[in-house]
């Protein structure tokens, strides 16, 4: 098969990687791709929103499958555009897309279909949403209603915060039309988790659960970002809460949305918050985490290509994975200045020193070559992902990797997965 990857990021290099490794995978593209996924597949220069760009590549290179990475895109539409050229696709349509493209259409389908969510309320007006903080007091978290790459959930701990939160939106117009509506919610008590399932509109799949770390700094300070590193598996979903998201969170959600006209067929990651009265969800993406994306890759045995075959051709009921027992822990080097004004120009270098370790693989997520020179292009750089006996030792070679790579202009997080080793 002739594959088409679209994206650029950490999440994108590893599900090149995966894809390139596939006894069915003939030729491998990314569009647009970065220096790293360079060394997996073939990139091609067109931007992940050129839906007319992507479906004229498709038709002029024999594309037998494309595999959509990014959010924007799908909620922007291009699975539709692709499966009415007869072009296949993994990843779910517009409709569908909508849990993660309006978090506004997210609460309202949660509190319709009675799914296990906070409290919340939608607004546009500023002076109204300011009315209600001063009402409920705080904590609260605020949302932007449509997509902002991550960044647009601000945890309030004060109505001061809460205020300037809904002023950077509704005021200040900081996220443009993604923030001309804003969801406020209660602050929910516990710990959060990443569940993944496989959906073709009528079986879902689950994955390998994960844990990710959005703030910027250490002890989970700083602002929000796309995410500084993630885990798997995470010792806190243990059978009885994977059980519990299934049946009372993920096979609700497939059912209703079969039945209401907008079936959903891709990667379905429900974030949560694991609550003293249950799994809560928290929030709805409609692709693979990043950069949890990474360690699940890392941990999966199976070929991942006929997975994402069978969700979108529906025969997902055929379809069993095998993870590997060991532990997966990846580590986000971002460019100084991440998430508000990151450097970019910067060269880095010793990879090559740090990938010696087999069980330690570099992800590509914002990278590009000036001639034999690895240039730091974007916020999130790279993804420094190791396997492990366990999450300890995981960690352990993650972060020797590190010390081997040459790039004073980037910072890290020194405790990505603490939470998850039991001597913490």
């Amino acid at each position: 098969m002739r594959i088409l990857v679209i994206g650029s990021g950490g999440r994108e290099h590893a599900l090149c990687w995966a894809i390139a490794g596939s006894p069915l995978a003939d030729r491998v593209y990314c569009a647009p791709g970065n220096a790293g996924i360079a060394e997996d597949a073939e990139c091609v220069p067109i931007a992940a929103t050129d839906t007319a760009g992507i479906v004229d590549f498709c038709r002029h290179n024999r594309i037998d499958f494309v595999v959509v990475g990014p959010e924007a895109p799908l909620v922007a539409g291009l699975v539709d555009a692709l499966e009415s050229e007869g072009i296949a696709a993994f990843g779910p349509t517009a409709a569908a897309a909508a849990l993660e493209g309006s978090k506004s259409f997210m609460k309202d389908f949660c509190a319709r279909e009675g799914l296990p969510t906070a409290a919340y309320h939608r607004f546009r007006d500023a002076d109204a949403a300011r009315t209600y903080v001063a009402t409920h007091g705080a904590p609260v978290v605020v949302k932007v209603d449509g997509l902002a790459a991550g960044k647009g959930v601000v945890v309030a701990t004060t109505s001061a915060e809460a205020n300037d939160a809904v002023d950077a939106a509704l005021g200040e117009g900081k996220f443009g039309a993604a923030g001309a509506a804003i969801v406020i919610e209660d602050c929910l008590a516990g710990e959060e988790a990443s569940f993944f399932v496989l959906v073709d509109g009528a079986t879902a799949l689950p994955l390998a659960a994960a844990q990710d770390h959005k703030r910027a700094f250490d002890g989970d300070t700083g602002p929000n970002t796309g995410g500084m590193g993630a885990y798997s598996p995470a010792p806190c979903v243990t059978p009885a809460v994977e059980g519990a998201v299934m049946e009372r969170i993920v096979l609700p959600t497939v059912r209703a949305m079969a039945r209401d006209g907008r079936p959903f067929k891709g990667l379905l990651y429900a974030g949560l918050m694991l609550t003293g009265e249950g799994p809560k969800l928290l929030e709805y993406n409609v692709r693979f985490g990043d950069p949890e994306c990474q360690a699940l890759i890392m941990r999966l045995k199976s070929d991942l290509l006929p997975a994402l075959l069978a969700a979108r051709d529906g025969v997902l009921r055929d379809v069993d994975l095998r993870w590997d027992d060991e532990a997966a822990l990846c580590v986000v080097m971002a460019a100084r200045g991440y998430p508000d004004n990151p450097s970019r120009g910067t060269e880095i270098r010793g990879l090559a020193a740090a990938e010696t370790d087999p069980k330690i693989k570099i992800f590509h997520a914002g990278t590009r070559r000036e001639g034999s020179r690895l240039i730091a292009d974007g916020g999130r750089v790279l993804g420094v992902t190791a396997l492990g006996t366990d999450l300890a030792a995981a960690r352990a070679r993650a972060y020797a990797a590190i010390g081997k790579i040459d790039w004073p202009e980037g910072f890290y997080r020194a405790d990505i997965g603490l939470r998850g080793v039991p001597s913490r």
